[in-house]
């Protein structure tokens, strides 16, 4: 698992100024719907420290500390870090490192007891391994810390899922429809794939099902209380597009906490 760690690092450090280039001023997956549900379920504010894991560029970073929080932003991609620096102000309160989320001592290397909140925005499904992380987590963040990652929506998103487009006649105008096919879901895999078309080299992902996600979570002693699956309001022109599947939902956000799950605490986007 080291040496596939080894590669997935590698494979980022390849594509990471590439990927910045297209997207670090912001697509439509992130400015419709990953930020701004990461935003209502994190509520960052004034006095609030936050732990943002994978951080790429600093995306979400930024949009935290523009809320009033302090952030500390962590990747193990140096070329990301330094994309990162460069975007962000330097008067805002955000601190970028480099560490691996994947080793523990590097995690608790951050202190114990610390973070108001932790988000990891579309990085999950990046990670070979994320036993580590939700293992040690609670011990970073506060009582009653929570943290709020969002990835590729598992049942939606996997191996070997194939997009399609129709166009039929219905009462001599015709009319389009999109959707998909899913053969693989429950079973954990690794496979390699373009986030983005033509981007260096395929990335690594690592399909894990809701399941497997939210036991591995609730082994750790998180319990989930917020939940989000948004989705796109208007078409699009192309055929094989996301827009054109207005009732599916790319994105999954959750929200974990540390602590007492009260009763009715759950919240649906």
């Amino acid at each position: 698992m080291e040496t596939v760690s080894g590669d997935v690092r590698a494979s980022w450090e390849r594509n990471a100024e590439w990927w910045d280039d297209r997207i670090g001023g912001g697509n439509a997956f992130q400015c419709e719907l990953v930020e701004p549900a990461t935003l209502r379920l994190a509520e960052p504010g004034p006095g609030d420290l936050f732990l943002d894991i994978a951080c790429g560029a600093g995306r979400v970073a930024r949009l935290m500390a523009a809320e009033g929080a302090q952030v500390i932003g962590v990747d193990f991609c140096e070329p990301f870090l330094d994309r990162a620096r460069m975007r962000t102000p330097p008067e805002a309160p955000v601190e970028y490192r480099l560490l691996d989320v994947t080793d523990k001592e590097h995690l608790l290397s951050l202190g114990a007891d610390r973070f108001h909140g932790a988000v990891a925005t579309m990085a999950l499904m990046d990670i070979a391994r994320i036993d580590p992380l939700f293992e040690t987590l609670p011990a970073l963040l506060k009582p009653g810390g929570f943290f709020v990652f969002s990835v590729l929506h598992p049942c939606f998103f996997a191996p070997g899922t194939e997009m399609y487009a129709e166009e039929r006649l219905v009462d001599g105008r015709s009319h389009r429809t999109a959707g998909l096919k899913v053969n693989h879901y429950r079973a954990s895999k690794a496979f390699r794939a373009e986030g983005i078309r033509g981007q260096p080299e395929p990335g690594f992902y690592f399909h894990r099902s809701l399941e497997t996600l939210l036991s591995t979570a609730f082994r750790c002693g998180f319990h989930l209380d917020g939940l989000e699956e948004p989705g796109f309001q208007t078409l699009s022109e192309r055929h094989f597009e996301w827009q054109n599947m207005p009732d599916l939902a790319p994105v999954l956000v959750c929200r974990l906490r540390t602590g007492r799950l009260e009763a009715g605490a759950v919240r649906q986007g």
